[in-house]
């Protein structure tokens, strides 16, 4: 019953005119169907075979060219503490890491002979007072014995005394006048020796001439110390460690660019990932030459308030030579790249001649280079100099023409018509998908 129903269904659709044909719709759907497939396949494959651009905003930011130097971490004014005499230690009063004061007491030395280098001085200045004293009596009795003669001679009209006896006695009044020079030249000499002795057995005890901390010790009581050929230093003091100096050893190819005043930042291994802010102070004229290296002693100003930082450390400084604020920042990739083809695009254009037609031409993709390169460059400080920024305008790669100025290695400042903070700016191209 079911395969006559069909078959007469079949009979009555083979009557009808084609358009009314089930079947005829269906062939044309399949086709259509196939059409859409083809369609879409090469627009598929179209946009696969065009090329791909990675892009990255312009950004406004701050740059800054820097350069980088090592060096050591030392107190603003530190200051070697040692005896000028010999002697032994009797006692020592401080120990490393005390804070001192002005005066304070630090080692004292036995005073035994010292002391009594002082009273020897002192009665060697008495008894030189006395012959002073005893020499200045005889100038006075020898200046009235020749004023008695004078006054005979005067009263005798000359007659008394004899010329002689006057002479003698002015003699003796000149003898007697060197005498008490000589008298008083030795109380002077016997004053010093006694200020000599005094001022040594004061430097038996040794003070403290700054107010700081104490560094370092060398001393111990029962030492003896010997200053018979140099000072012996006892003890190093810091006057203050919370302000420091940090001196650096810069490049003869960088020194030009650092000034005083300029800011840096350095690290210490004491302290990961910590910076520590400085100014730079002062940089030497004078070069100091290690292994053939030519280098610059240059001296920041630290700050170590919370006492961080310790006298003797190694630290890496970053100074900052030149800074912009607030410019419009690009990558140097960006500045290096040229899109597949256009420089022989460009060169077609401008010249029609039969030679540049005939002559063939290098592949353009050598003119492009990828954004990862160029990490070891110097900073470039090309103000002015013009440059060729792409940028994607309805997914076409256009040129824009900046101008350029300081650049740290990686970001380049850049200024000009047409650029913008957001202003996405082509990198690099990506291969087109097979």
């Amino acid at each position: 019953m079911t395969e006559a129903t069909d078959l007469q269904t079949l009979l009555a659709d083979s009557r009808r005119p084609w358009w009314k044909r089930i079947s005829t719709w269906v062939v044309v759907g399949l086709l259509l169907a196939a059409a859409a497939g083809a369609w879409w396949w090469q627009r598929q494959a179209a946009s696969n075979a065009a090329p791909r651009y990675v892009t990255q905003p312009v950004m406004r930011g701050n740059l800054a060219v820097t350069i980088t130097a090592t060096g050591t971490l030392q107190p603003t004014r530190s200051v070697a503490v040692g005896s000028e005499l010999s002697g032994t230690v009797i006692r020592v009063l401080v120990d490393v890491n005390d804070r001192v004061k002005k005066g304070q007491l630090l080692v004292e030395l036995d005073r035994a002979k010292l002391g009594d280098a002082v009273a020897g001085a002192r009665a060697e200045l008495e008894s030189a007072r006395a012959r002073r004293q005893l020499a200045d009596v005889t100038l006075k009795e020898a200046r009235a014995s020749l004023a008695r003669l004078e006054e005979v001679a005067r009263l005798s009209g000359g007659k008394l005394p004899a010329a002689t006896d006057l002479d003698k006695a002015r003699a003796t009044v000149d003898r007697a006048a060197a005498d008490l020079a000589a008298a008083g030249a030795n109380v002077a000499q016997a004053t010093a020796t006694l200020s000599t002795s005094e001022t040594n057995l004061a430097k038996a005890a040794i003070r403290s001439p700054i107010d700081g901390v104490v560094l370092s010790r060398n001393v111990e009581p029962g030492n003896a110390v010997a200053a018979s050929l140099q000072a012996v230093t006892l003890f190093t003091l810091a006057e203050d460690l919370a302000s420091m100096k940090l001196s650096v050893n810069v490049d003869e190819a960088d020194v030009a660019q650092v000034q005083a005043g300029q800011r840096a930042r350095f690290t210490v291994a004491a302290q990961p990932g910590r910076d520590y802010p400085a100014t730079v102070a002062r940089v030497a004229f004078g070069s100091t030459t290690t292994d053939n290296v030519v280098t610059y002693t240059t001296q920041l100003d630290v700050d170590n308030t919370d006492l961080s930082l310790r006298p003797g450390m190694t630290a890496t400084a970053t100074i900052a030579t030149t800074e912009r604020n607030g410019v419009l920042l690009v990558p140097n990739s960006a500045l290096r790249f040229t899109p597949a083809g256009a420089a022989p695009a460009a060169a077609a254009s401008s010249s029609g001649s039969l030679v540049s037609k005939l002559v063939p031409r290098p592949p353009a993709m050598g003119a492009r280079r990828s954004g990862g390169g160029g990490g070891g460059a110097r900073p470039d400080n090309g103000n002015g100099r013009e440059a060729t920024l792409w940028v994607l305008r309805e997914g076409q790669p256009q040129a824009l023409k900046v101008l350029r100025g300081l650049s740290d290695g990686r970001n380049t400042e850049v200024s000009g018509e047409g650029v913008g903070e957001g202003l996405a700016v082509i990198v690099d191209q990506a291969a087109a998908a097979r």
